[in-house]
């Protein structure tokens, strides 16, 4: 099937049954929502918010999107707007993970960071402040009734129709903006009345449970943050208020039962569902599955569970889900490596390793004054384009504002008739040295990438930027050798 468009991938998820994480007597299913394009199930109230924005007018050609997000809804609205057309600005506190803002700004989104003592509602007073003073459409995803009305049309279809045969006696979700929630335990209420709506949430801020109301200002927004909320591991769930979507949901009487889910726990059946059943889900998903499991215990033999798994685990690894994966190997990985003799890291190979520098040409007088050209430049580095040194080169110059002249001796560019060869050559009769990079900064040989960042450090290169009138950022500090690749850092 040929797609005009990936936004009309988005939805009909597959609904795959555990084996190994249940016993026999339960059907124990989950849904997994990271088959949206966008990796989420955001991907949904994007499609659905920016959709039903434009049909009423709300939204106009060319004009900026934003919303405050804790990083799914984010990339969402990012890949939504890219297709259509809008610049978007996401709203996040800084304490959520890394890749979820790298994301979004590699889809073309600007992201705006908010305190984290500040919280979710912090994010959502700063998201409503830009929106009013740049004239901008805020997509509200917290109260949007297009929310829960794309979930009632696609999201609920999809699971009505999975389990039209058969039934389904347990729907498992978490609370985030209340979108989903909303829109399929409205649906399940008449296409499959047997099932029960059980809402997962975070046993230390348990606002639901709680019975605590939380106070709305005229135009929507939560007066003061919920008095029962505490941070919590979810990314994504239960936000410091009682969004006006998952207060429409107990409103209506759509919730069946609250399970409190411990952050711990969490982890580890989301850790457990990787190892054992080959799917990886996201620190919420791990939760409602923990909420599905608990059920399981006490379920009558033979019910059906369905738990929704909102999104991957790949946006997490800078968070504790992958806090306990090592990068390096362990003393097992150690051990097999050292059962045979060859292709080891800690031994000296047996024979010496053959040079990764291609044989150069003969110098050419060309190449010659190619070179003595090209280093009259204030600052240039001759490099290879997927070389990591040269890449942490040019990231360092990049931080610091720094700009330099690269000639990428390995690119197209170069290639016809070895002319990258011949000024490689050329470029070692000049400095003694074959390797690369090679760095020249006011006509002056630096060295390479080490060499360059030792003298960085020792302030030696900093006179030559000056006297080539190179502007250097001073309000950064940083210590060059966190550009190099991680594997060179020595090991603990």
């Amino acid at each position: 099937m040929i797609h005009d468009s990936i936004l009309s991938t988005i939805g009909r998820t597959p609904v795959v049954r555990l084996h190994r994480m249940a016993p026999a007597n339960i059907e124990l299913y989950v849904k997994l929502e990271s088959f949206n394009p966008g990796g989420s199930v955001k991907d949904r109230m994007a499609l659905g918010v920016i959709e039903a924005a434009e049909r009423d007018g709300s939204l106009t050609p060319g004009q900026t999107v934003i919303e405050a997000t804790s990083g799914n809804s984010g990339i969402a609205l990012a890949m939504v707007c890219a297709r259509r057309g809008y610049p978007f600005v996401a709203v996040m506190a800084e304490n959520f993970s890394i890749e979820r803002r790298k994301l979004m700004r590699f889809m073309g989104a600007r992201v705006v960071l908010t305190p984290a003592s500040e919280r979710g509602s912090g994010m959502l007073a700063k998201a409503s402040e830009l929106a009013e003073r740049h004239g901008w459409f805020m997509t509200r995803q917290f109260e949007n009734e297009a929310n829960a009305a794309i979930h009632a049309r696609t999201t609920a279809i999809e699971i009505a129709e999975t389990f039209a045969e058969g039934g389904l006696d347990y729907w498992v979700t978490g609370t985030g903006t209340g979108g989903t929630l909303k829109g399929v335990a409205s649906v399940l209420r008449t296409r499959l009345p047997g099932a029960r709506v059980v809402v997962a949430e975070p046993d230390n801020a348990p606002v639901l449970s709680s019975g605590v109301n939380q106070t709305f200002a005229v135009d929507g927004r939560p007066q003061v943050p919920h008095p029962v909320f505490r941070p919590h591991l979810m990314q994504g769930w239960t936000p410091d208020f009682i969004p006006g979507l998952v207060r429409d949901a107990t409103d209506a009487a759509l919730i069946d039962e609250l399970v409190p889910v411990n952050g711990a726990r969490a982890l580890q059946v989301a850790r457990e569902l990787a190892a054992s059943e080959g799917i990886l889900a996201g620190i919420t998903g791990g939760a409602t599955l923990a909420a599905a499991l608990d059920l399981v215990e006490r379920a009558p033999s033979g019910s059906r569970i369905l738990a929704m798994l909102p999104d991957t685990g790949e946006r997490y690894m800078s968070t504790p889900l992958f806090a306990e994966v090592p990068s390096e190997m362990t003393e097992e990985e150690i051990t097999l490596s050292r059962s045979t003799p060859g292709y080891r890291f800690d031994a000296t190979p047996a024979t010496a390793a053959p040079s990764l520098a291609p044989t150069p040409a003969q110098a050419e007088p060309w190449a010659e004054d190619f070179v003595k050209q090209t280093i009259r430049r204030p600052v240039v580095m001759f490099a290879l384009e997927w070389c990591e040194f040269c890449w942490a080169v040019r990231r360092m110059f990049r931080h610091f504002g720094i700009e330099f002249h690269s000639v990428d001796l390995d690119s197209v560019a170069f290639q016809a008739g070895d002319r990258g060869g011949a000024i490689r050559h050329a470029l070692g009769n000049r400095t003694g040295i074959r390797t690369i990079p090679q760095i020249f900064v006011d006509g002056q040989f630096v060295g390479g990438s080490t060499d360059l960042f030792a003298a960085w450090r020792s302030g030696k290169v900093q006179p030559l930027l000056k006297n080539a009138g190179v502007n250097v950022r001073d309000d950064v500090v940083t210590d060059p050798a966190a550009f190099l690749p991680g594997w060179l850092h020595p090991r603990q």
